[in-house]
């Protein structure tokens, strides 16, 4: 059998004194996505965000394609290609819809699929919004735009916190018709879901948290 492109195993990780995560063990295979569902306080955001480097790991291992991630700091995780569309969009108030876009070409440099123009192809709204505040937006096409953000870096892995968190279905709807494009353009996805339903729609496989366990 092939490696997973992403390796999790035995992964434990919190805040200070409180632990969130315990053990977990998760992988992803080269051209999948995989869903992560589970209730609020489940361990899906510390997960995220463990794996991008924003929170330390106490103990385990996560390994992309052969290589250790825990032991990097997060500019070196973005630069490995693993990039995110955090929980919350987290879009920078004083620039512009483009502006935000470039800053996710910023730290990874690599020639792929994802420019500027492939961006507004994929959400064409945000081309005819490109100057205007990133957080002028509604809250859809500002999810739009964080999609957008990681894609500018041409990640091998994209993680997605909580993507139809507070949207409307229709705009959910037209986000998630973005995914299958971007799993063709060559990167594996983990998708973090309160929706199961929706999770199911597109997932190759699941899995669920509970107390900060698979």
């Amino acid at each position: 059998m092939t490696q997973p492109l992403l390796s999790i195993s035995a992964l434990t990780a919190g805040y200070g004194d409180f632990q969130a995560l315990f053990g977990v063990d998760l992988a992803l295979n080269s051209g999948e996505t995989v869903a992560i569902i589970g209730a609020n306080g489940a361990g899906k955001t510390t997960l995220m965000r463990t794996v991008t480097g924003i929170v330390r790991a106490s103990a385990g291992a996560i390994v992309l394609d052969g290589a250790p991630v825990h032991t990097k700091a997060a500019p070196d995780i973005l630069e490995m290609g693993i990039a995110t569309v955090p929980e919350g969009r987290k879009l920078f108030p004083s620039l512009s819809v483009e502006e935000n876009l470039l800053i996710g070409a910023h730290v990874r440099k690599v020639k792929g699929p994802w420019s500027l123009e492939a961006i507004y192809e994929l959400f064409p709204i945000l081309k005819d919004r490109r100057h205007q505040p990133g957080t002028a937006l509604s809250g859809g096409q500002q999810q739009m735009v964080a999609v957008g953000r990681a894609l500018m870096s041409n990640p091998r892995v994209l993680l997605c916190d909580e993507l139809s968190l507070g949207l409307a279905p229709v705009v959910i709807r037209d986000i998630y018709a973005a995914l299958p494009k971007i799993k063709a353009s060559g990167a594996s996805i983990i998708i973090v879901e309160q929706d199961i339903g929706q999770a199911l729609k597109v997932a190759d496989r699941i899995y669920c948290m509970m107390e900060g366990r698979i």
